[in-house]
């Protein structure tokens, strides 16, 4: 398994004030969604986040995303390594994701596209 990009994870209280100083930091536009009752945008290697208490607590509660080329593959060898599967690979507006938490307790989402 190999790990091509790992994306950091942002609350923010106002995601359209958020958006510009992270596209001048990063020199990339956001890609803009929804998804789980939240507004999202994906800029760089950051993932900026905003909604209600209750979704934003279960994304927050994920440290990062990781994104691998095979994601079945991913899931099968972190298993075998000893994660725990919290939430199968399913289809998001992004491509596709599982979240495993590591043996160390250390919560990921894992994506591939």
């Amino acid at each position: 398994m190999s790990i091509t990009s790992v994306t950091l994870r942002r609350r923010v209280d106002d995601l359209d004030a958020a958006v510009p100083f992270y596209e001048q930091l990063t020199g990339e536009a956001a890609n803009r969604f929804r998804f789980a009752g939240l507004e999202l945008a994906a800029v760089g290697a950051f993932l900026l986040f905003s909604g209600s208490d209750e979704a934003a607590g279960r994304f927050a509660g994920v440290a990062a995303t990781l994104s691998v080329p095979d994601l079945n593959q991913a899931v099968s060898g972190a298993v075998a390594a000893g994660a725990a599967l919290i939430a199968p690979p399913q289809a998001t507006p992004n491509g596709h994701r599982a979240v495993l938490r590591h043996p160390d307790g250390g919560v990921y989402e894992y994506v591939s596209h």
